[in-house]
């Protein structure tokens, strides 16, 4: 029999999923499952908080407690240049290595460098911007 788990007890789990879609059930199992969550319940709520990332893929933070999961979207900073881009949604299984060509302005840049600040390791917010520049250039978007 499995041990009796403690509802005070915060488990923290990253998923890195596809925006919108529901995952394979099959792959949340084995990380959901010893703490007492209905894999597709997860599933569910993974697609419904990542309705606005459509078709990119972003990481996601589940904290469970007391068998209920709170889902909260940590975007990345490649996710957060391509979705300033406004490109239309692109079905995955059909549109393979899709170069990113389009335009971003320097001011889209700084707003990406104060979002991911606080993950950067960076001194100061020059690096941060230096990083993102440097993401930007190889996602193959311009700079204006």
């Amino acid at each position: 029999m499995a041990p009796k788990i403690d509802p005070n007890v915060v488990s923290t789990i990253y998923i890195r999923t596809i925006g919108g879609e529901v995952g394979a059930v099959s792959s949340l199992a084995p990380k959901i499952g010893p703490l007492g969550l209905s894999p597709k319940k997860i599933g569910e709520q993974l697609s419904k908080a990542t309705a606005n990332w459509e078709g990119l893929r972003v990481m996601c933070k589940l904290n469970v407690q007391n068998r209920q999961a709170i889902v909260e979207v940590i975007p990345s900073a490649a996710v957060l240049l391509i979705k300033s881009l406004k490109e239309p949604y692109r079905d995955r299984k059909k549109v393979k290595n899709i170069k990113h060509n389009g335009n971003i302005t320097m001011n889209t840049i700084i707003l990406v460098a104060k979002i991911l600040r606080n993950r950067s390791l960076s001194i100061n917010l020059k690096g941060t911007l230096k990083e993102i520049l440097g993401t930007a250039n190889s996602i193959g978007c311009k700079i204006i």
